[in-house]
């Protein structure tokens, strides 16, 4: 999955309405856990869907150095092989370079653990949003009997285990990640390991899925209960990722902003709990065919109140709640709907500090403190205008691409490598829709 090297800016011309179909693509955030899954096994592991996008590729290449065989079979489709892993790869500087550009590679350490008795991971980055403690991972690892050492001075991660065995883990926060990287570095583990507090994302429970196929021995999937019985190894098998969530709302929220007809294609609407009645709740007029969504054409949009009239709140939450990434899209849509939400951003405190750009194209937005701000629906009567700005990270990115695509002229977006590792070809698909984003250097 090659890195194809692009402009890092986007010219945007507003005002453009689009139309016909498009098809979201695999979810990012499914195929940074099952692609740390597949160290796993000895066997072949075929995974589809898998979208092409930078942390993707980034993962993908860190699997490689360690010696996973990568096949690649068509655009989405990949099959790996763990046969045999290097693990004198994880002390050179390749590896350590490569693993702190993607927070995801954090849960190389679940599978390392539970396959090979030890692990080493720098300190991931990622989106800049706000404090993103790894403590959950690692206190979970100590109760499956692992030894942990943190290197401060070289912000290192250090972890032997050669003696795990199951037991009761109550986790200290519901992280989706945390729960991902406990999981697998269970599944191989001697006796009974019972996760409480789990996270339930469909994400999580696809991995669960996956690794049930696999071999392992997992039950209570979809709840915040999982008790996993260890087994001696895992196999093969063939693993499709759902559609993105995150572009599915992220779709909606274009097609609103640009007063357009949209259909999203394939969007596995069973999978998206508490997304679609958030949107309906911020006046936007969709109907459900099957597993399509198609979104209609309106001049003006209404957020609804709370049943004693008082101003409607949208706030994250872990599943099945609100899904944080697309806090950011909400934000934006209201600001040209009719009415006022106070969003509340409550599980990252850094990830509102785009709404400065918003303000500055002329939305009415009051941040209130880190955590909440006000947003006062213009109903269309003030157009946003464009303007030149930087992606701060994947989601208010796209939020802030989408209200280019809706203002009155001509926007700059510089920084939009952050866009590229969470969309796929965005600018690409979206002009097939009609709008006009030009990327250059």
């Amino acid at each position: 999955m090659a890195e194809n090297k692009k402009g890092d800016t986007f010219v945007v011309k507003g005002g453009a309405t689009l139309s016909g179909e498009i098809t979201p693509q695999g979810a990012k955030n499914e195929a940074l856990q099952i692609l740390c899954a597949v160290l796993l096994t000895k066997e072949t592991v075929t995974i589809s869907n898998i979208p092409n996008i930078l942390d993707v590729r980034l993962l993908i290449d860190l699997l490689d150095g360690l010696g996973v065989t990568v096949e690649r079979l068509n655009a989405h489709t990949f099959k790996f092989t763990a046969a045999d892993i290097d693990l004198d790869y994880f002390s050179s500087d390749e590896y350590q370079q490569k693993a702190r550009r993607i927070r995801g590679s954090i849960m190389l350490i679940g599978p390392m653990l539970s396959r090979f008795g030890r692990a080493f991971i720098p300190k991931p980055g990622g989106d800049k949003i706000g404090r993103r403690r790894l403590d959950t991972h690692f206190l979970g690892f100590q109760k499956l009997g692992a030894d942990f050492v943190y290197d401060a001075e070289k912000d290192n991660y250090y972890l032997d285990a050669k003696a795990m065995k199951g037991d009761y883990i109550l986790m200290d926060e519901i992280s989706v990640t945390g729960t991902a990287n406990v999981v697998m570095a269970a599944v191989l583990t001697k006796g009974t390991t019972s996760i409480y507090n789990a996270a339930c994302e469909p994400y999580l429970q696809q991995l669960c899925k996956m690794l049930n196929a696999m071999g392992a021995r997992i039950s209570g999937v979809g709840s915040n209960l999982l008790i996993i019985d260890g087994v001696e190894e895992l196999y093969g098998t063939h693993h499709r990722l759902l559609p993105d969530m995150i572009e599915i709302g992220s779709f909606i929220g274009m097609a609103a902003m640009t007063q357009s007809s949209l259909t999203i294609k394939d969007a596995r609407v069973d999978m998206l709990a508490n997304i679609l009645p958030v949107y309906r709740r911020m006046g936007i007029d969709f109907e459900v065919k099957q597993d399509d969504i198609l979104v209609k054409e309106q001049e003006s949009y209404e957020i609804q109140t709370f049943i004693d009239g008082s101003i409607m709140t949208v706030y994250d939450a872990p599943w099945p709640g609100f899904t944080p990434d697309l806090m950011s899209i909400i934000l934006v849509l209201a600001t040209q709907a009719k009415g006022s939400v106070l969003i509340h951003q409550k599980m990252f405190e850094s990830r509102l500090f785009f709404v400065d750009k918003l303000i500055d194209m002329g939305a009415q937005i009051i941040l209130c403190d880190p955590h909440r701000a006000t947003v006062i629906g213009l109903d269309r009567q003030y157009p946003l205008r464009g303007i030149q700005m930087t992606s701060p990270d994947i989601r208010a990115g796209v939020a802030l691409l989408m209200a280019a695509m809706s203002a009155k002229g001509t926007s700059i977006i510089k920084n939009v490598h952050q866009i590229d590792r969470g969309y796929e070809h965005i600018e690409d698909r979206l002009n097939a829709l009609g709008a006009e984003i030009e990327r250059i250097d």
